[in-house]
């Protein structure tokens, strides 16, 4: 139920800033927009942080040693989340002119993001399992394959 509660509050914090976002698209310079939404995803990952807390008990321990990991996972997370986010916007900004050789590249290189991902979490997952149980571990990537 917590997690149901926290995906609510996520999505309509998200709502309410990408109405923001896009109202000062149509007025504002390329860099106040890039700024904006730079800071919007800082949000959101505090945001995500604050939903896995919710949604994992940790002992004291636990928590000591799980942080940094997640801290960790997070920073090579989020380079993989830089990649898709330029992939997005090279697509957005050629999309009325793309042509096909361009549209497949772009294919590829987000399968290769998506594959990325995964071997990130695979590595990630041994590293976890040394400091929580593994029904958390498993709590722990079910809620962040979502929230992703």
């Amino acid at each position: 139920m917590k997690i149901i509660f926290s995906w609510f509050v996520l999505l309509l914090a998200i709502a309410a800033a990408n109405s923001t976002v896009l109202a000062q698209t149509e007025t504002e310079s390329g860099v106040v927009v890039e700024k904006n939404l730079a800071l919007l995803r800082r949000d959101i990952r505090s945001e995500k942080k604050k939903i896995i807390a919710a949604n994992i008990t940790l002992t004291e321990t636990e928590a000591t040693k799980f942080w940094p990991i997640y801290d960790q996972y997070v920073a090579e997370m989020t380079k993989h989340n830089d990649e898709f986010y330029g992939l997005i916007t090279d697509y957005a900004a050629k999309q009325k002119t793309i042509t096909d050789a361009q549209a497949s590249s772009i294919i590829r290189r987000w399968i290769e993001i998506q594959i990325g991902q995964s071997q990130t979490r695979q590595k990630y997952i041994p590293l976890f399992e040394k400091v929580i149980p593994g029904k958390k571990v498993a709590l722990f990537f079910q809620i962040d394959r979502r929230l992703y």
